[in-house]
């Protein structure tokens, strides 16, 4: 039996205690939510809902999963995320791979790294960024959401500094003796073994593009291709229900608490529903690295 000190089992008593709590703490919103979307209009103006639903209606679901302008911007949305993570998951790999190098083995890399720290500091603007975006004609295009956006510099620096720490040099090494090339080393080497890497980075890649909504309305000239946080925005925070695409009355009628939960929820839960098949390796990455022979 493993013998476990009076100190230890405080703490760890402790540790369990908080993080159950600060679990509790980060559903309860969520929950709260979700009981509003699923009220009655007349208990939701009122606030009385709190965590379970009160006059339990499926009215707010029914009009938003019916609203063709809805579900119209949730397809764009994950379209956008699917491409947008695809290519800055690309660009970052690559540019990673190449800035783990030794300086002798990459000549000129301190110049990329600085280069790369210089524009994660500063930008052009917004002005210069709209023009250039213009010129180049992907106004009301997906491109012009994806490629501003494709290397998240800071998280490139943690997939290049995991290249550079947890991948042994010993099989790289190996795999230049048996004649393999750079291509061939970061798709069979470095890429099963940085997994966990791999997946925390593309879960902070995939919120960010599903969470961006400013370049969305301002490069998208067209309401019909606008990607949900976009879409959202414009029903929410601008209160410009002429987007619901109903019948005005209808909208009169609408409860603005239980709708606007509707579809905040269902924004959610589609990171919701990715979050469980990468959370091994998050649970992975943890400790990976953390034991050395």
């Amino acid at each position: 039996m493993h013998y476990r000190s009076m100190p230890y089992t405080i703490f760890t008593i402790f540790n369990y205690t908080f993080l159950a709590l600060l679990g509790i703490l980060c559903i309860i919103p969520l929950v709260h939510i979700l009981a509003i979307s699923f009220s009655g209009s007349a208990a939701a103006n009122a606030n009385l809902v709190s965590l379970f639903p009160i006059d339990f209606t499926f009215d707010a679901w029914w009009k938003t999963l019916g609203n063709d302008r809805f579900i119209g911007s949730l397809w764009n949305g994950i379209y956008r995320t699917v491409l947008g993570t695809l290519v800055s998951m690309i660009c970052m790999v690559l540019a990673a791979y190449s800035l783990s190098k030794e300086d002798h083995d990459f000549k000129g890399r301190k110049f990329y790294v600085f280069f790369f720290i210089f524009i994660m500091l500063f930008n052009g603007g917004l002005i210069p960024s709209y023009i250039l975006i213009q010129k180049l004609g992907l106004i009301n295009s997906y491109w012009a959401l994806v490629l501003p956006t494709a290397i998240n510099v800071f998280n490139m620096i943690l997939l290049m500094n995991f290249f550079r720490t947890g991948v042994p040099k010993t099989l790289e090494e190996a795999a230049f003796m048996d004649g393999a090339g750079h291509f061939r080393i970061l798709f069979s080497v470095y890429l099963p073994i940085s997994m966990p890497a791999l997946a925390t980075i593309g879960l902070f890649t995939m919120v960010t593009q599903w969470n961006s909504w400013f370049d969305g309305l301002i490069y998208m000239t067209d309401a019909t291709k606008y990607p949900l946080s976009t879409f959202l925005q414009t029903i929410i925070v601008q209160q410009d229900f002429s987007q619901m695409n109903v019948d005005p009355e209808e909208v009169k009628n609408l409860s603005e608490r239980t709708s606007k939960s509707a579809q905040i929820f269902i924004g959610a839960l589609p990171i919701l529903m990715v979050y469980p098949f990468l959370q091994k390796y998050f649970v992975k990455g943890l400790v990976l690295g953390s034991v050395k022979e």
